[in-house]
């Protein structure tokens, strides 16, 4: 079960439940992987609200690992998720906004819902 004090997150991957988390590691892991010079300039890209789907392959690698999970990059492509292409960005989105500055009383461990009409 995710705990939302520590950054985690809960979701469905593949038909399981994983929980996924940013940690110093992970984060260290995002900033190689964009070459951001600093956990700023590795946030200021998140905010442009611009992802590849490279981008989500990496993002939910980093998290899955944060978490526990000892998926790679490879292996995190081939999983599909509800919802498909809107179920990783929610993931993603939630995943950001647990490590970038969710405020402590919102509940970070449910995704975010889906677009309107969806």
């Amino acid at each position: 079960m995710a705990n939302r004090h520590r950054g985690e997150i809960s979701a469905e991957l593949g038909g399981r439940q994983y929980t996924l988390c940013l940690t110093l590691g992970a984060l260290a892991e995002l900033e190689d992987a964009f070459g951001a010079g600093d956990l700023v300039e590795l946030a200021r890209r998140f905010e442009e609200g611009r992802l590849s789907a490279r981008d989500l392959i990496i993002i939910l690698g980093c998290g899955l690992r944060g978490g526990g999970s000892p998926l790679t990059n490879d292996e995190v492509a081939g999983l599909c998720v509800p919802e498909g292409l809107h179920g990783f960005v929610r993931i993603a989105a939630a995943l950001l906004a647990a490590a970038f500055g969710a405020p402590p009383d919102e509940d970070t461990t449910a995704l975010p819902p889906g677009p309107q009409g969806a």
